[in-house]
């Protein structure tokens, strides 16, 4: 007997962190082969790249990808971003948990990146992610959440939540730490969410070393492990540019990821694991 299939919303981050990347993401969308994308409404790319991603409402979930880690802010943040360039996703973690985190700066922030979104795509996001986690940050949860709340999007915006159950995470043995270290930051966002009346996914992965050497296939089969009732998969497929290598140095594997989901492999994957495609709606992709 063939089990009842595996729901899983499968999201490529960083849309518009380049146009390369940018790319690679709608290629794949196109192909009906993520159900989401999230973007990065600070980079310059963003006004251009939202107008290829508008072919997509209402197909695709998509989303914001809050940023606070890559490139420059949207407006003056004088003590966060004194150089005009966001710091390091290290040094933004510690400030969170020593409570140095500058509130108005960050709460501004967020509101430009959020009307960013909605200016250029023409309506709210469907959800709202984080640039290396950023959204589950103690602090910034808060602000985000309560940003969104007063725009009256509860019940409408979804957010992503990071963590998943330990013993899930270590059943995938792919990034372990790393993902136990997401979950430990993240703690009680589900339920901060909850109150406020946001929604997110149960149940999370794709947590990956960017080592160019490792089969992505393989991690990929991990991911599927040990699934939640509502997962959800994080990906970075594109193609590489100058304009990516100048901000980030996850270059060589995002077109492995692409080239993976774009293979005949990947649908093959996805039936063994007899794991479907669906959006957070429920619809089902079987193809572009």
């Amino acid at each position: 007997m063939v089990p009842n299939p595996v729901r899983i919303m499968l999201c490529a981050d960083d849309y518009a962190i380049s146009p390369g990347v940018s790319r690679g993401i709608l290629a794949a969308l196109d192909a009906g082969r993520l159900t989401a994308t999230s973007a990065m409404t600070n980079r310059p790319a963003w006004p251009e790249a939202a107008r290829d991603l508008t072919a997509f409402r209402g197909r695709r979930d998509l989303g914001l990808h809050l940023n606070l880690t890559a490139g420059a802010p949207c407006g003056p943040m004088p003590r966060f971003a004194p150089r005009g360039a966001f710091p390091p996703i290290g040094e933004v973690v510690k400030q969170s948990l020593l409570r140095r985190l500058p509130v108005e700066e960050i709460r501004a922030e967020i509101a430009r990146q959020i009307d960013g979104f909605a200016a250029e795509m023409g309506a709210p996001p469907d959800f709202v992610d984080g640039h290396q986690h950023v959204h589950i940050l103690p602090g910034v949860r808060r602000w985000l959440i309560e940003d969104l709340a007063r725009r009256g999007w509860a019940g409408t915006v979804w957010l992503r939540d990071s963590s998943d159950q330990p013993a899930a995470i270590c059943a995938r043995r792919v990034e372990a730490v790393k993902a136990l270290q997401v979950y430990a930051l993240g703690r009680g966002f589900r339920q901060e969410a909850a109150q406020a009346g946001f929604a997110t996914n149960i149940g999370f992965s794709g947590f990956s070393s960017f080592d160019a050497g490792r089969s992505f296939a393989t991690d990929f089969s991990a991911f599927l492990t040990r699934p939640g009732p509502r997962h959800l998969i994080m990906c970075h497929p594109g193609h590489p540019d100058a304009a990516l290598a100048e901000i980030d140095d996850v270059s060589q594997t995002r077109s492995q990821e692409l080239a993976f989901l774009m293979s005949d492999a990947f649908p093959a994957l996805m039936a063994a694991g007899h794991a479907i495609l669906s959006c957070w709606n429920g619809s089902i992709l079987t193809g572009p």
